[in-house]
C-alpha cells in the first residue's frame, strides 16, 4: 500500500473526457449518438435491454430513439465511453464518467451496461481497467467511485471483483422508479491503485487463460497475492 500523497500543492485535475482508450482486447470511444446508439441498442437486445437496466433510476425504453435521446441528453454532465471488441469492432457495452469533481480529483463510473454476450469476458474487464487507468494515471485523480442500487447483487459482485472497496449504504438516497432506493457506495483510491493496476495487468496476460479461454487465477486472488508480498 502506498503512503498518502502530499497535497500541499494540489491543483484541480482535468475533466475525464477521452476520445479513445485502447487496450489489447477492446477500444473505448466517446459516445457518438449517430454512430453508437443503434449499435448499443442492438447489442443490448433492443427492448430486452430493460431487463439489464432494471436497477437504473430512469424508466424503461420503448425504442432505440428513446434510448438515444436519454443518453445524448446526459452528455456534458456525463462522458460516456462505448466498449468495442477489437477483434470485430462490435459494440459490447458502455460506462460513463459522471459526478465529476475536478476540484477534488473525484469521479464515478456509472450507467454501466454490458451486452449479454459480453458479460464475464476479458474484454469487459479490460474496459473497466482502461477507464480506471485513465483517471488515475493520465489525470491524477484521488478517488474513483462505483455506486449502485443496494438490491443489485450482480453490480455488488462486479464492483468487488474489479477492486472497488465497499464503503457503506446511503439509505433512501434517491427516489428510483417510484420507490426508495438505498445506494451502496464503493470506491478505489490513488494509494490502492498501484496494486489494483498490477493485478489487472497480470490477470489480462494471455498466460492467465487456458486453451478454452478460462481464467487460471481470479483477479481478487492476484490482488491478495500482491498485497501479501513484502
Amino acid at each position: 500500500m502506498n503512503t498518502p500523497s502530499d497535497l500541499s500543492n494540489w491543483i484541480p485535475r482535468p475533466r475525464p473526457s477521452p476520445e479513445r482508450l485502447t487496450g489489447s482486447l477492446v477500444e473505448l470511444t466517446g459516445f457518438q449518438p449517430a454512430k453508437d446508439a443503434a449499435a448499443l441498442w442492438s447489442a443490448f437486445g433492443e427492448r430486452r435491454f430493460n431487463d439489464l437496466i432494471r436497477y437504473f433510476p430512469n424508466k424503461d425504453f420503448n425504442s432505440e430513439a428513446q434510448f438515444r435521446r436519454w443518453l445524448e441528453a446526459a452528455q456534458g454532465d456525463w462522458h460516456t465511453m462505448v466498449f468495442r471488441r477489437l477483434a470485430d469492432h462490435s459494440a459490447i457495452g458502455m460506462a460513463s464518467y459522471m459526478r465529476i469533481d475536478e476540484k477534488n480529483g473525484v469521479c464515478e463510473t456509472g450507467a454501466v451496461a454490458h451486452a449479454p454476450a459480453a458479460q464475464g469476458t476479458p474484454e469487459v474487464t479490460e474496459a473497466h481497467f482502461l477507464m480506471a487507468r485513465h483517471v488515475f494515471d493520465d489525470l491524477g485523480y484521488r478517488r474513483f467511485e462505483w455506486k449502485l442500487d443496494n438490491r443489485n447483487e450482480a453490480s455488488h459482485r462486479a464492483a468487488q471483483r474489479l477492486g472497488f472497496t465497499f464503503e457503506g449504504v446511503f439509505r433512501q438516497h434517491m427516489v428510483s422508479r417510484g420507490r426508495n432506493r438505498d445506494t451502496a457506495w464503493y470506491a478505489m483510491i490513488d494509494t490502492e491503485w498501484p496494486v489494483i493496476r498490477r493485478a489487472f495487468e497480470i490477470w489480462l496476460e494471455p498466460s492467465n487463460f487456458d486453451a478454452e479461454g478460462q481464467q487460471r487465477k481470479r483477479l481478487a486472488d492476484i490482488r491478495a497475492d500482491l498485497l501479501s508480498t513484502p
